[in-house]
């Protein structure tokens, strides 16, 4: 062997530290395996408790529980939130974000079983799959303390407990509380048909009640007396239902009926609507919204009522960091989808037949879906958090193929076993990523100067739901 292949078969050869470290990794990844029963129970638990946002005490209570036991330190009821908590560990070095949602959906109820079947005397669902995000972030937190743990290395792992991201923004408050100043980096992920780690944005969004007033009569007797409150909410509704046609084809607005009045004989002196406003910008948010207020005005005025509204909640567009997004398609890659038994493909194969044209095929949960930059259409507090530091999120298939969320079908599959291990691809995707963001300060500088790029030199921060305190009775 002559000098310079021998140090060419140097050079290629693994040393003993790189082999070290591969073992750690390793070794994470099968203690994650290991501990599944213990991850599928905690989403068990929380999907059957489906807790709506802002009441998830025994949700944030056992999510608490597990870190706590693995030697986490906790503070609860952070930023005016009662179930919000964080929870950390480690010392020095860079400290890294892993978010954990578990607040269900109220008006939507399902069995975790193939066909449609409400469960009696439940109100609420984990139809967008937040009690495996909850479980598998805490897996994933746990995993990236025993790897700092065992190879020494300097870093801080913080477990942030957010509470009501379905419309009520409990993100948006703690970071506007600051909770997020000190992070380097932030690591999320979601339920969903598919497994991907494209550099998918989101809308900015924001909400409010609209409530009106009027003067309550006899509809048949003293109709000429009454002012009814619904005839305010349904003249509103015309209006933006026009409106829809002259803003941008990005936009999205929808609605919901709160309070109608209960019996036709009686004008109702009370309504309230729920509006959500979407568009990419958060300048096209404010747009679109003054002209929804001024509608509101306009209703009001012509049916003899009043009128006046309470932001519920708003979210900025989430802030996508390619360096990040590709390193964790990498990592996806390195772990794959996921593998169903034959009782999950029968379970699949019930619910696929439920679907009318459905984009993705069975047998696609097992693959990793192609690397690309998208628009999604959908919302997340998360965008904040984005805003805040450098953040990258990934979606593994935890549901049917086809299956959307919000849906009876998503509800089913989050109760069981093809959810359960979808979540065990993302805790180990995350883990990974976030090792890899300690071991690799090349990856921690790009993904740091693309984050302040893409923010701008001039970046402020302003939230889209202003100063309000958190809705805590939003879902009461």
């Amino acid at each position: 062997m002559n000098r310079l292949t021998l140090v060419l078969a140097l050079l290629a050869a693994p040393t003993a530290a790189h082999a070290e470290d591969s073992d750690a990794r390793s070794e994470i990844l099968a203690g994650i395996d290991e501990r599944y029963e213990q991850t599928a129970d905690t989403a068990r638990k929380i999907w059957e408790w489906a807790e709506v946002g802002y009441q998830e005490e025994k949700s944030s209570g056992l999510l608490k529980q597990s870190l706590r036991a693995q030697g986490f330190e906790l503070k609860s009821g952070v930023a005016g939130i009662p179930t919000a908590f964080v929870a950390e560990y480690g010392t020095e070095g860079p400290v890294i974000a892993i978010l954990a949602e578990y607040d269900a959906l109220p008006g939507i109820n399902q069995d975790a079983v193939a066909t449609r079947s409400p469960l009696s005397g439940k109100s609420a669902a984990h139809a967008c799959g937040h009690n495996l995000f909850g479980a598998g972030s805490v897996e994933a937190a746990i995993a990236v303390s025993k790897w700092l743990k065992k190879t020494g290395t300097p870093g801080r792992v913080r477990l942030y407990g957010t509470p009501a991201e379905e419309g009520g923004s409990g993100k948006v408050y703690m970071v506007r509380e600051g909770l997020f100043d000190d992070v380097d980096f932030a690591i999320h992920w979601h339920a969903s048909d598919e497994n991907s780690a494209a550099a998918r944005t989101t809308l900015a969004n924001r909400s409010a009640k609209f409530r009106f007033r009027g003067v309550s009569a006899h509809a048949a007797g003293a109709p000429e007396r009454a002012r009814s409150a619904l005839d305010g909410v349904e003249a509103f509704n015309l209006m933006v239902n026009m409106m829809r046609e002259h803003v941008p084809q990005e936009s999205r607005i929808h609605y919901v009926i709160t309070k109608g009045g209960i019996a036709p004989n009686v004008v109702p002196d009370f309504a309230e609507v729920f509006y959500y406003v979407r568009h990419p910008d958060p300048d096209g948010v404010d747009a679109i919204w003054s002209r929804v207020e001024e509608a509101a005005k306009g209703a009001a005025m012509g049916t003899g009522t009043s009128v006046d509204w309470e932001v519920i909640h708003g979210n900025n567009p989430l802030l996508v960091n390619e360096p990040l997004a590709r390193m964790m398609d990498s990592k996806l890659r390195q772990i794959g989808g996921v593998q169903y038994n034959a009782t999950e493909e029968e379970f699949a194969r019930q619910i696929h037949a439920s679907f009318d044209k459905p984009k993705n095929a069975l047998g696609s949960e097992a693959v990793i879906q192609p690397y690309d930059v998208t628009l999604g259409y959908g919302s997340t507090d998360v965008g904040d958090v984005s805003y805040a530091t450098p953040t990258v999120g990934v979606r593994t298939a935890t549901w049917v193929p086809g299956t959307s969320a919000h849906s009876w079908q998503s509800s089913a599959a989050s109760g069981m076993s093809i959810g359960f291990k979808g979540t065990q691809v993302a805790a180990k995707a995350m883990s990974l990523a976030a090792i890899e963001l300690y071991s690799n300060p090349e990856l921690r500088q790009e993904a740091k100067a693309a984050f302040d790029k893409a923010r701008g030199p001039d970046y402020k921060y302003k939230s889209l739901l202003g100063d309000r305190k958190p809705p805590l009775d939003y879902r009461k």
